[in-house]
């Protein structure tokens, strides 16, 4: 996921996961030399300047496929080099026994999800082809008998590895506009069902990290979880003086496991970028790679988790749980209990009573979405800390109609000035004042390779048109799913016509978050109260904007 060559990737993940002392494997430069190969006729390939989705779409396969050879060759070595350590014997290896065998279980892992990974590339590329030769009608019962088996096959990976795959599943799973149904049903189920830590486990991991027993620390704990994630897992319990808390619990090694699956993740990219539009590819996996290493950090966690729960404290629609101090450390992380639906249970429900004429229920799923925009926005443009990791399974809808946001270990940050140019920047687009817009790109660190801001407005548009639509007035018109992919479309165009060549970092997780709130927002299409979420936040820039245009 850098734009280092992959034979350099390649030995980053020996040298990063293994055990000192592994030999490299010994067709390296053959290998490097087949790659070269492939990467200097990729480049030579003319790029089609208006690009058609299914095109666009062979051409990742592509990219994926010879992914899927590079990243295999890869983990044959590290395999290779795992077992030469533990054929030569003698105390150093004996010693290392153990780490060893974690590390070959990982590359095992790996390997799997590589080979599953190339399963799906190859079902897509060839149904192409095969759809060629029967009716439409059954072209279209092919393609659903492959969504359907792809999206199991996905799922179960995802749920038995864990780790950065799954963190993929998770953040494939609330993009409802862009994937077919069954995709979604099955991706779902990863937002809180990741397999457990066996009770015993998560009980030591706590009496490790806090240093006594756990019927010392609480009244009351469930050893069932509440919810298992990629990196943890949280468990219901009663502090001494009676708070209801969440206690979560580190999967202990996860933080390996995740680096092995990012630096395979980045084999991926680095093979794909060939095949995808040009842009600023390092910062974004840099960022990427930054944000998900840091869900294992849960001391930072806990100090973001805090700002943000300050922030929010009396405000009557929005909560953050914030953490207990005296019962948190490196692995463990203790948060005051929200009790309520997982928000996309509540949205459907609700969906279900206003399409069966309950004139109630639009009013109260467009508040709860309201109430989300608005925390996402006051987290970016008033506290300068947000939580980026948006999808269901860390939302929720209370009893009373409060919006509940969970797990920041996925958070964003942003100077006070770098905060303050994004408010300008949002202001200025509301407002049609694309020269500010320019200038305001150009101080964040925004560059195309023309220099010109085109395709800087057309992701701009592609992320805040429908709040520009509301304030302005004339209501919002929710796209449909085929306005979408076409809206898609147009974006890789735009990307292929004038690439942004350097993007700042913190855009990489504020682009993230506000395009799966798009997903939502399109999936169950609410009527947006700008009055009551929106403008109370940007009210004053705004008001600031317009005199400046007068």
């Amino acid at each position: 996921m850098s734009s280092s060559a992959a034979a350099s990737a390649s030995a980053s993940v020996s040298s990063s996961q293994a055990p000192s002392g592994l030999p490299s494997g010994g067709d390296e430069a053959p290998r490097s030399h087949r790659r070269s190969r492939r990467r200097r006729k990729a480049r030579r390939a003319p790029r089609a300047r208006s690009v058609d989705g299914l095109k666009a779409w062979a051409e990742v396969l592509d990219g994926l496929l010879v992914a899927v050879e590079e990243t295999a060759w890869a983990v044959r070595d590290l395999a290779g080099s795992v077992d030469g350590l533990l054929e030569r014997g003698g105390r150093e290896v004996r010693g290392a026994k153990g780490e060893v065998g974690l590390v070959a279980a990982d590359l095992t892992r790996s390997a799997e999800t590589g080979f599953m990974l190339a399963r799906l590339a190859a079902g897509y590329r060839l149904h192409g082809v095969k759809s060629a030769f029967v009716s439409r009608k059954r072209a279209d019962e092919m393609l659903e008998e492959l969504h359907r088996g792809s999206a199991r096959r996905f799922y179960e990976a995802s749920a038995a590895h864990g780790g950065a795959f799954m963190k993929v599943g998770q953040m494939l799973s609330a993009r409802q506009d862009l994937l077919p149904e069954i995709w979604i049903r099955e991706l779902e189920q990863l937002q809180d069902a990741a397999p457990p830590i066996e009770a015993e486990v998560a009980v030591a991991v706590v009496e490790a990290e806090l240093g006594r027993p756990v019927g010392e620390l609480f009244a009351a704990f469930d050893v069932e979880p509440l919810a298992a994630a990629s990196i943890g897992q949280v468990h219901h319990a009663v502090l001494r003086d009676g708070r209801e808390v969440a206690v979560k619990v580190q999967r202990p090694g996860i933080e390996r496991r995740v680096r092995v699956d990012l630096d395979l993740l980045e084999l991926f990219l680095d093979s794909l970028a060939a095949s995808l539009p040009e842009t600023d590819y390092e910062t974004i996996v840099s960022e990427v790679r930054s944000a998900v290493l840091s869900e294992v950090e849960y001391v930072a966690e806990a100090e973001a988790c805090r700002t943000v729960a300050a922030h929010f404290a009396g405000h009557p629609g929005i909560v953050i749980p914030a953490p207990v101090p005296e019962a948190c450390s490196e692995h463990v992380l203790t948060t005051e209990y929200l009790p309520g639906e997982k928000l996309t249970v509540a949205l459907d429900r609700l969906e279900a009573r206003r399409d069966a004429g309950d004139a109630d229920a639009q009013a109260e799923l467009s508040r709860a979405l309201g109430l989300l925009l608005e925390a996402y926005l006051r987290q970016v443009l008033e506290v300068g800390v947000f939580q980026a990791d948006p999808h269901p399974g860390n939302l929720r809808l209370a009893s009373d109609g409060r919006i509940g946001i969970l797990d920041f270990g996925c958070a964003g940050r942003l100077e006070p000035a770098v905060k303050e140019r994004y408010l300008g920047l949002v202001c200025a687009f509301v407002t049609g004042d694309e020269a500010r817009m320019a200038e305001l790109f150009g101080e964040l660190g925004f560059r195309t390779r023309s220099g010109r801001p085109d395709t800087l407005n057309t992701f701009a548009h592609a992320l805040l048109g429908e709040i520009r639509q509301a304030i302005s007035g004339g209501g919002v018109k929710w796209p449909t799913k085929e306005e979408l992919e076409a809206r898609l479309v147009a974006l890789l165009g735009a990307c292929h016509d004038d690439p942004v060549v350097v993007l700042p970092r913190e855009f990489i997780l504020i682009a993230r978050v506000f395009m799966t709130l798009g997903g939502l927002f399109a999936r169950y299409r609410p009527d947006l109260d700008v009055s009551v979420h929106v403008l109370p936040v940007l009210g004053p820039a705004l008001i600031g904007a317009v005199l400046g245009m007068a």
